[in-house]
């Protein structure tokens, strides 16, 4: 009776196993960096072919970059509230979900993001600094319209970035980013077309801001949540007024391309 014949292991099965040890480090090491291709497969013991399949796993998950060419490697990119925004969003898209559907969700979650800044004990010493600070620097920039949005945006993702509960700010940071993108983009079309709202609007969002940081100094929980959800939807509503039944849009080049840099802004 002979033996069974040991096959060859297929080489897509190594590359997944050398691209979830990798994985593994990118996630685990803050600032983690990809060794070259020749360490990797003198590291793992693996062939030229098998180290290139599993980059390009983790590149379709967006976790490595990888530059061709003279000047060829990887770069780490360790996912956030933006690179998760920009995925979710392609699963809105898919969906079908609507503008106004998003902006209903957010009006849900982050006012009660906002709440959780007024609890914190050190909200005067963290939250409020921060929240001030944003909301001096989109005052310059009121009249200059693309600009002011990019900049009071900020106020929002704040807010957001203070809430207590890691899971809670992830996932709503995400929609954040996402609706973010879509509002900067209404922008960038309305100011190209001379319809971009009014100083006057500006102003308002700029004093509107102002109040919420003052509730929050003052832990007042209950006003800080009905400020936000009134801000939100008066503000949503300048979008959704032309926009509403629209489709979420991550997959536009431009949509993209704010997410990302609103990642590089945080």
């Amino acid at each position: 009776m002979t033996s069974p014949r040991r096959g060859r292991i297929p080489q897509r099965r190594i590359a997944e196993t050398v691209a979830d040890e990798l994985r593994d480090r990118i996630l685990s090491e803050d600032d983690y960096r990809l060794p070259t291709q020749e360490q990797l497969v003198r590291d793992f013991g693996v062939s030229f072919p098998s180290i290139r399949e599993a980059l390009r796993i983790l590149e379709t998950e967006g976790l490595v970059t990888v530059r061709r060419g003279n000047v060829g490697g990887a770069d780490v990119h360790r996912p956030d509230e933006h690179s998760a925004a920009y995925h979710l969003g392609l699963a809105l898209q898919a969906g079908r979900v609507t503008l106004r559907d998003l902006a209903s969700g957010l009006q849900i979650l982050e006012p009660l993001c906002a709440a959780e800044c007024a609890k914190r004990d050190d909200r005067a010493e963290v939250v409020v600094p921060a929240l001030d600070a944003a909301i001096d620097a989109s005052a310059e920039l009121v009249g200059n319209g693309v600009a002011f949005t990019h900049s009071a945006r900020e106020f929002h993702d704040l807010l957001v970035s203070f809430t207590p509960n890691a899971t809670i700010r992830y996932a709503v940071s995400s929609y954040v980013a996402l609706w973010s993108a879509q509002e900067e983009a209404w922008a960038e079309a309305q100011t190209r077309r001379g319809e971009y709202p009014s100083t006057h609007d500006a102003e308002c969002a700029v004093d509107i801001h102002r109040r919420i940081a003052k509730e929050i100094a003052a832990g007042r929980v209950d006003e800080v949540e009905r400020l936000s959800r009134a801000h939100l939807a008066a503000t949503q509503s300048l979008l959704l007024e032309r926009f509403d039944e629209n489709v979420v849009n991550a997959s536009a080049a431009s949509t993209r391309s704010l997410i990302r840099g609103r990642s590089a802004r945080a």
